[in-house]
């Protein structure tokens, strides 16, 4: 169970550094947090020709533009260059910094986060996330770093904006996922975040009638009552717009959310369950494996057994899923939020080119979404947290093993029991899925019983 754990002391979480923007992220952190990651991440690339070059993009909350100043100013002031290239999706900064030959690349973003917060997260060159033993070198120099750094020739520039970001993102959505959309009508939640521009023009682009909504960023308003978060406002629109499917992205794209023609949402893991199909038919899908996590339904891997194809399982997070992908060389994975990567085209989660990829498949087939997201039966999930004072003796205490074994029995292969502590509460998570709601309820209960009375 250790590995579902994240040590609170680190600066770095779960995906980059987090919080409050102006009092746990401040400018000062940014500054020290851009000059650190440069030291880090350029120290091997430097030569007299050349200096190195970082790439710098945000989402549309105030407090970015804010933090991309103090950022710029850390790495110019260790010699590296920076490139701004404005509002855009994390998967679009990823690419981006992968095709433009840069040494590293940054995003600005808090993702489904409220607007208050924000979060800074680095890729290292070729747009990859940074391993877990990077971030901590990039912690260490934060605090050994001397204040002053080169001088004159020595110091980078800071380049604002890049005239051609955009247009390279939608090209490469374009030659990664071409598909002729006529005929099919979007609901589009950009959650007033990265995508608000991107998401519209790229499924405009690919032929396909766009009815875009939470749109228009003021830097106040991402993810307020909008996108992926609150799906029933695309559930609504899609309703009312007589639409086709309907699209809700995150603050930052790289998430994506759908909804069919009657408003049922369409989770994560049936994204991935038509995504894996529809790759396997095409022979796109790598080893015929599939890589999520264990948080997603057990209607997933039943639905995956039934046409052939390998589900392998990792912890929760994104970090965990690619790093799967990468060890084992799958084209597939994902996570229940909608968290999507497809490695041949993209290094993390792209929510618009799950869009594309969903709608693709449509086309393909000629069917509706409702009709492929019934590849898969979502089985009924109850999840339950019990507070308890020492989560480290849950796993192990014979009474909630006989409880797991004896719970297990019962469910059989049509049901699933999952224990795991909580990385930031003293509380363990007991989740059961069944093949009925009731069953699902009554398991979970008694489990949570035991592990409360432990």
């Amino acid at each position: 169970m250790g590995a579902y754990l994240v040590a609170m002391s680190r600066l770095f979480g779960t995906d980059g550094v987090r919080g409050l923007a102006n009092k746990a992220l401040t400018a000062e952190l940014a500054l020290k947090l851009g000059a650190a990651a440069a030291h880090v991440l350029t120290s091997e690339n430097r030569t007299s020709k050349r200096r190195p070059v970082a790439i710098v993009g945000r989402d549309p909350r105030v407090s970015g533009e804010m933090l991309a100043a103090a950022l710029s100013a850390g790495m110019a002031s260790r010699g590296v260059d920076v490139l701004r290239v404005g509002v855009l999706p994390t998967p679009a900064v990823a690419f981006l910094t992968d095709d433009y030959g840069a040494d590293m690349g940054v995003m600005i973003s808090a993702s489904h986060n409220p607007m208050p917060d924000n979060g800074i997260k680095f890729f290292a060159a070729g747009g990859h996330k940074l391993a877990d033993e990077v971030e901590d070198e990039i912690e260490r120099a934060l605090h050994s770093l001397p204040e002053t750094g080169p001088t004159g020739h020595g110091i980078g520039r800071v380049l604002e904006e890049a005239h051609d970001a955009q247009e390279r993102y939608l090209q490469h959505l374009s030659e990664s996922m071409p598909a002729n959309l006529d005929g099919i009508k979007v609901v589009v939640d950009a959650a007033n975040g990265a995508a608000s521009d991107i998401a519209p023009l790229a499924y405009g682009a690919a032929g396909a009638e766009v009815v875009a909504i939470h749109h228009e960023p003021n830097a106040y308003n991402i993810n307020d009552h909008c996108g992926s978060t609150y799906i029933e406002e695309t559930q609504r629109a899609v309703v009312e717009h007589g639409a086709d499917i309907g699209l809700a992205h995150d603050g930052d794209a790289d998430r994506c959310l759908a909804v069919d023609a009657e408003g049922n949402v369409v989770d994560g893991d049936q994204i991935m369950a038509i995504l894996a199909l529809a790759m396997k038919d095409n022979g796109q899908l790598t080893k015929n494996t599939l890589v999520a996590t264990v948080m997603s339904n057990l209607g997933l891997k039943l639905a995956m057994d039934e046409a052939g194809i390998t589900l392998r399982t990792t912890a929760v997070g994104d970090r965990y899923v690619l790093a799967e992908l990468t060890n084992g060389g799958y084209s597939l994975g994902g996570e229940q939020s909608g968290h999507i990567v497809l490695p041949d085209h993209s290094t993390t989660g792209d929510g618009v080119l799950t869009g594309l990829a969903l709608m693709s498949r449509m086309a393909e087939t000629g069917l509706s979404l409702k009709a492929l997201a019934g590849a898969m039966t979502v089985l009924p999930q109850v999840l339950i947290n019990v507070p308890v004072s020492d989560k480290s003796i849950i796993a192990e205490h014979e009474r909630v093993v006989a409880a797991i074994a004896a719970a297990e029995s019962e469910l059989g292969s049509s049901g699933r029991v999952l224990l795991r502590p909580s990385g930031t509460e003293e509380l363990f998570r007991v989740m059961v899925e069944a093949a009925d709601a009731e069953t699902a309820r009554k398991v979970a209960g008694r489990l949570a019983a035991v592990v409360a009375d432990v």
